[in-house]
């Protein structure tokens, strides 16, 4: 690996919500801005990843897309020892994209029994940028109150709702969408047209 220090560092988990499409995408497209991008996936990602995209097995090439795929780091989902787990690892915020209901309710109850889990509760404790893209729908009343707890402690709430004032076409364009938005809340400048009145 050689990235220089000043190299954005970003966080992606990916859990067992359906939406494999959207975590590639944003892992592709981070990774083509030059992004060190370090993934860490739930056995329920795992097995999202391989129904949904044929994305088996789980590798750093297969989650890199178009992308150089050494600018991915992919960690054992089991691993607490990795390096994303501690709060000395000095990176540019996190996303969990998507983000099961269940995977929400462990974050708002403090529960650290992954290495996706620990990842984004030392984001939080850190004061750094998390994400929670979540995708399912409807939305009980524990999944309102754990989003405003977890919002309370920082967390920006991104449900993976794509808007169509861009006059979509594509699957691929709805999928952009939200990529783009994930990016933008993350600080990584992307070109894609994404923009009110662009």
């Amino acid at each position: 690996m050689s990235w220089t220090s000043d190299s954005q560092k970003i966080v992606v988990g990916v859990s067992g919500a359906s939406g494999a499409p959207y975590a590639l995408r944003t892992i592709e497209l981070l990774a083509l801005q030059g992004v060190e991008v370090h993934v860490a996936v739930s056995d329920l990602g795992r097995r999202l990843l391989g129904e949904e995209a044929g994305c088996a097995p789980v590798s750093a090439e297969s989650l890199a897309g178009a992308a150089d795929p050494t600018r991915v780091v992919l960690h054992s989902g089991r691993d607490m020892g990795a390096i994303i787990a501690s709060g000395s690892f000095k990176h540019d915020g996190m996303v969990i994209v998507p983000c099961s209901s269940n995977t929400l309710g462990a974050l708002a109850s403090g529960m650290t029994n992954t290495l996706l889990q620990r990842a984004a509760a030392v984001t939080l404790k850190e004061g750094r940028t998390l994400v929670l893209a979540h995708r399912e729908s409807p939305l009980s009343r524990i999944d309102i109150g754990n989003m405003d707890r977890l919002a309370g402690a920082g967390a920006i709430i991104a449900p993976l709702s794509p808007g169509f004032y861009m006059q979509p076409n594509t699957i691929d364009d709805l999928v952009d969408f939200m990529a783009g938005r994930i990016l933008d809340h993350l600080s990584v400048a992307h070109d894609l047209p994404i923009r009110w009145g662009s």
